[in-house]
């Protein structure tokens, strides 16, 4: 299945309950802070079980990702074909930002600020910069243009998500940074005019 097709009634309840889960949870976080909130508590604010929390999400750390990936992915795969991969990473970040809500916009910026400021969340956030890049260099493969080699798409991933990284630790959603730092990344990597 494609990341653009209709999902079922079954998927969009996953959904709906791991976004109940996550945004209890940054609700308890900003009321008792991290450390002293626990799995438990966040179960009974979201009305799941335990149990239904760890089908989720394998950690409480983990409940900071955000879930931007899959979206973000299938905005870049359906880039339109003449932009480069830069050019096309930045369409689907704005096209993602633009997509928030309100509530999610804060819950993002909450999560995004504990992750960077949290040591014990370090792995969960690495493990996310890691997974980005493995989906990025696939879904360079369906771009189109001239067909990459792997070694190339792994590079050219690496290069995008290094800008993500560098732009946001410590900037939740640095929406104005990463333009700026991505236009950086094209004008680097462009051609030199003869």
């Amino acid at each position: 299945m494609s990341f653009s097709e209709p999902r079922g009634l079954r998927h969009r309840k996953k959904i709906a309950t791991r976004r109940a889960i996550r945004r209890a949870a940054i609700h308890l976080f900003e009321q008792q802070g991290f450390a002293d909130t626990t799995v438990e508590q966040i179960a009974a604010e979201s009305d799941v079980s335990a149990r239904t929390f760890y089908r989720y999400f394998p950690t409480k750390e983990a409940v900071l990702i955000c879930d931007q990936a899959e979206p973000v992915m299938a905005a870049f795969r359906n880039a339109p074909a003449h932009l480069s991969p830069v050019a096309a990473y930045r369409h689907a970040v704005d096209e993602y930002f633009a997509g928030l809500s309100d509530d999610d916009r804060h819950d993002t910026i909450v999560a995004q600020h504990m992750l960077y400021s949290l040591p014990e969340a370090r792995g969960v956030l690495y493990a996310e910069y890691t997974e980005l890049m493995a989906l990025m260099t696939d879904a360079l493969q369906h771009r189109p243009g001239r067909a990459l080699e792997l070694a190339e798409r792994r590079v050219i991933a690496g290069a995008i998500i290094g800008v993500l990284m560098a732009v946001s630790d410590g900037e939740p959603l640095p929406e104005d940074s990463l333009a700026n730092a991505l236009d950086i990344l094209e004008s680097t990597l462009a051609p030199p005019a003869n």
